[in-house]
């Protein structure tokens, strides 16, 4: 995929790029794995969890099958689709007993390529998938478990891959795309490669308009509203935000304050990532 730069006829258009979609060789995605998806803006349980969500596309929700659990059965990409949902690309996968499945799609993976996933030691091609203990050290891998059968939870944004550093004991250590070091189970899964569409951080949306599309609607900063409003409100003119320590809306602390809620993991950790205190 590449970015190509809009001529600079609006103000708006001076600034944006777009994607060029070159690498998407189907438009339809197959309906069958197609579903609505509820806007939810931001809200868990009606309570704003994320600030500045909502309106925007309507956009169907693709059924990506994270855990691979059809084992030792080759199958071939179909197509490469683009998924309104995530920056990276999926690939229809045609398995050798006819089944149909989305997996996400890895950097440089073709039309006709043929991947597999298997609990034992196969030969490492881009997009076939093994446990850990299986992968040679060194390996760029995505799409990571963190419990054995669980599917892929963490290294799946565009462009990202962890590094397999080493396999000891049941453990194996992976530094993460944040440049975390950490333990995760040698018998978890993980597919080869790099995750697709690594240009996607380049894109420039240029105005408002398009980032409303996305349903991310405009900041105002705290000190710009009034003391009802925000904990930095109020004052006169160009004021500072008139307190010791800046907080949330809720009048909370908002830096340096440690909000890492899970410890249970905290053991796995053997780097924490960059800027990130402990």
């Amino acid at each position: 995929m590449g970015i190509r730069l809009h001529k600079p006829t609006t103000a708006g258009r001076r600034k944006s790029s777009v994607q060029t979609f070159d690498d998407i060789t189907c438009v339809s995605p197959l309906k069958k794995f197609v579903k609505s998806q509820k806007q939810m803006a931001g809200r868990t349980k009606g309570k704003i969890t994320v600030r500045h969500r909502g309106g925007g596309v309507k956009r169907n929700i693709r059924v990506i099958d994270w855990k691979f659990d059809k084992m030792d059965i080759p199958a071939t990409i179909k197509t490469i689709e683009y998924d309104p949902n995530r920056g990276a690309r999926i690939a229809l996968v045609a398995y050798a007993d006819g089944e149909l499945r989305y997996i996400l799609a890895p950097r440089d993976l073709k039309v006709g390529a043929q991947i597999i996933s298997s609990k034992t030691k196969g030969e490492p091609s881009c997009g076939s998938r093994f446990c850990l203990k299986d992968i040679p050290i060194g390996m760029e891998v995505y799409n990571i478990e963190l419990q054995p059968g669980s599917g892929g939870q963490i290294v799946r944004g565009a462009g990202t891959s962890a590094t397999l550093l080493a396999v000891e004991g049941d453990k194996a250590t992976l530094r993460l795309p944040s440049g975390e070091v950490r333990l995760v189970l040698n018998s978890c899964m993980a597919s080869i490669g790099n995750v697709s569409n690594p240009d996607w951080r380049l894109v420039r949306w240029g105005k408002a308009g398009r980032t409303r599309l996305r349903s991310i609607k405009p900041t105002v900063r705290g000190k710009a509203m009034n003391p009802c409003d925000h904990p930095h409100g109020g004052g006169e003119a160009r004021n500072p935000i008139g307190m010791t320590h800046p907080k949330t809306p809720t009048g909370k602390h908002a830096l340096g304050v440690k909000t890492r809620r899970i410890k249970t993991s905290n053991k796995l950790i053997l780097s924490r990532r960059k800027g990130k205190k402990k």
